[in-house]
């Protein structure tokens, strides 16, 4: 592809904006690229845009030349901190749908707290990579259909989100579960990041709630990591899950930052 959408004055030479790609376009000045505008598919279906420019005009250049090409609605995250950027994409009509907050949660069970929980009766905690695939797999289209119904599976941090043939368990050897008699009730995503494991998703069935079975899952994995000698974790929470946030803070999470995820409908 290699359509101009646009051109505007920005100084002695006008810049174009192209599109070059099928998910990709370049403003030009004078030959030199001073913006890049890019769209990426999440597994659930949604695309989002991301922009890098030198200057707000190029921008809001490259901004209209995509949305006037894109289907609506169309999602970008930007990081709450940078008001230069957020600014941007609100002037191009984007507005907020949400807050994710950035966890460091402690490994350390002097700080946290959880070195003496252990599962309630009759539930056991089976290790990080240790779960059988297709009990696994039943909890969790079980706890995804639970969601599905109540705030939506939308709501759930990006990395966890469907794919386009609805699969959400991708690599079963992430995950930690809880296991009750022969089938599994709770489950905790671990992803071996290079510099910081990430807590993706702690989940547990509606009918084994307020049990202590997700903070029995959260003890374990924080103390195998512990033990293997990382001090700290990381975890993205909505702040509209109180309950993700009690858990998180109550084993002496702190907040680092928040991205907010902005949409046009």
């Amino acid at each position: 592809m290699n359509s101009v959408y646009v051109t505007s004055g920005m100084g002695e030479h006008a810049v174009v904006t192209t599109r070059v790609a099928e998910r990709q376009w370049h403003a030009l000045e004078d030959d030199q690229v001073v913006g890049r505008g890019h769209t990426s598919r999440r597994p659930d279906g949604r695309i989002f845009l991301s922009i890098d420019a030198w200057h707000g005009a190029v921008f809001d250049q490259l901004a209209d030349a995509m949305l006037a090409d894109l289907p609506k609605p169309l999602y970008t995250v930007v990081d709450e901190a940078d008001l230069e950027l957020t600014s941007h994409w609100e002037r191009a009509g984007f507005t907020t749908r949400r807050r994710e907050w950035e966890y460091l949660v402690p490994t350390d069970p002097r700080i946290t707290g959880l070195g003496c929980v252990l599962p309630p009766s009759g539930v056991t905690i089976v290790a990080v990579g240790g779960a059988e695939e297709g009990p696994l797999r039943a909890l969790d289209r079980v706890i995804r259909d639970e969601v599905e119904a109540s705030v939506g599976w939308q709501e759930m941090p990006a990395e966890v989100l469907p794919r386009l043939d609805g699969a959400t368990l991708v690599d079963p050897s992430k995950y930690a579960v809880a296991a009750q008699s022969d089938e599994y009730v709770g489950l905790v995503r671990v992803a071996a990041v290079t510099r910081q494991p990430r807590i993706g998703l702690i989940a547990v069935r509606s009918d084994q709630h307020r049990r202590g079975i997700a903070r029995a899952l959260l003890a374990h994995v924080l103390g195998s990591l512990h033990r293997c000698g990382t001090e700290t974790a990381s975890a993205e929470v909505n702040e509209s899950n109180g309950a993700a946030m009690a858990l998180y803070e109550g084993a002496g999470a702190r907040r680092a930052s928040s991205n907010l995820e902005l949409v046009l409908r």
